[in-house]
């Protein structure tokens, strides 16, 4: 008998964009997304917080750019039922076979409680049992199981899915990472410094060297460093001080870097709590600078072990989408 390999399968380096883009309305983004696949960007990634849904964008980008992959970084495990959850990927995977990659998260408790009004309980379970039914419902055969955080009972998905697709984890910490390598086809990482991938890799791929690893890469196309840093407090302040982004921040030995600002925000003073953010944790997590150092530190990602990068464009830089995709296109 052969002995199994532990070496991992080369995956393709994928470049991908975060949709929808932000100049305008979804609906007249046809030309940005036509000229995303035309540039060479290989995927188009969605979000799902606080703008649109998360199919939409891709929906439409499975028609506009035919030959670019879709995936969702990330839906909630929580915000759909596990039935509504398989109809909502059947129908992705219907639009685009073969294209499509199912992100899925824990989200956080102010999207899942504050916003949606559902009970954020047991996360790590829901979110394995959800991908556990996914891998069979999305078969066409029929559901009767109890789960730890649900029961479903004789539900058969009467749609067709040509091809099933890959299912991906938002993961954080350690138990959320080997989880993605062991349940899933790979893990969905954010907000993390090409540096942490160093800790980050093995744990997935030590459970599957396999293992796809993807990363949401927040990108501020400007070559003026301190306007790029202002926008990057902004935006920052609305993640680390998410419970669950503290703790990997933490975990990552940011705490002595970010506790004065998590002080100060759990203080009230938000004013001071952001600049209290040092520009050398902002230059870690956030990439901005000229075409040349932002598909640097892109590329420093994919060296240090993330197959797909997507690149989620922050707005207030003053770059128009079209201009940002031009720059930072591979």
């Amino acid at each position: 008998m052969s002995a199994v390999s532990n070496t991992p399968t080369a995956h393709p380096r994928r470049w991908g964009m975060t949709v929808p883009l932000n100049d305008g309305p979804l609906h007249a983004q046809r030309a940005q997304i036509e000229q995303l696949e035309a540039a060479g960007y290989t995927d188009v990634w969605s979000a799902e917080a606080m703008g649109v849904d998360g199919l939409s964008p891709l929906l439409l980008c499975s028609q506009w750019a035919p030959t670019m992959r879709l995936g969702t970084a990330i839906l909630p495990a929580f915000t759909r039922g596990p039935a509504l959850m398989a109809q909502t990927i059947a129908g992705m995977c219907e639009a685009a076979p073969g294209r499509f990659v199912a992100g899925i998260g824990t989200s956080s408790n102010v999207i899942v409680e504050n916003w949606n009004a559902v009970e954020f309980s047991e996360p790590y379970k829901r979110t394995r049992d959800l991908v556990r039914f996914l891998r069979v419902a999305l078969t066409g055969e029929k559901v009767t199981e109890s789960y730890d955080t649900f029961d479903v009972k004789g539900f058969r998905l009467m749609a067709n899915v040509e091809q099933q697709p890959k299912i991906l984890i938002a993961a954080l910490r350690q138990g959320m990472l080997k989880m993605a390598g062991r349940e899933a086809d790979g893990a969905i990482l954010n907000w993390l410094a090409p540096k942490d991938l160093e800790t980050i890799v093995p744990i997935v791929r030590g459970e599957n060297p396999d293992a796809e690893i993807a990363a949401r890469l927040f990108v501020i196309p400007t070559e003026d460093a301190e306007a790029a840093r202002t926008i990057a407090r902004f935006l920052m302040g609305a993640y680390v001080n998410v419970p669950v982004y503290r703790a990997f921040h933490e975990w990552m030995g940011r705490a002595e870097a970010l506790t004065e600002h998590w002080d100060l925000w759990a203080s009230g003073d938000r004013k001071a709590a952001m600049a209290a953010i040092g520009d050398d944790v902002i230059d870690d997590l956030v990439i901005h600078g000229s075409a040349a150092q932002c598909k640097a530190k892109i590329t420093e990602y994919l060296d240090a072990g993330i197959d797909t990068a997507a690149i989620a464009i922050v707005p207030g830089s003053g770059t128009s989408d079209a201009a940002a995709i031009d720059m930072l296109a591979p």
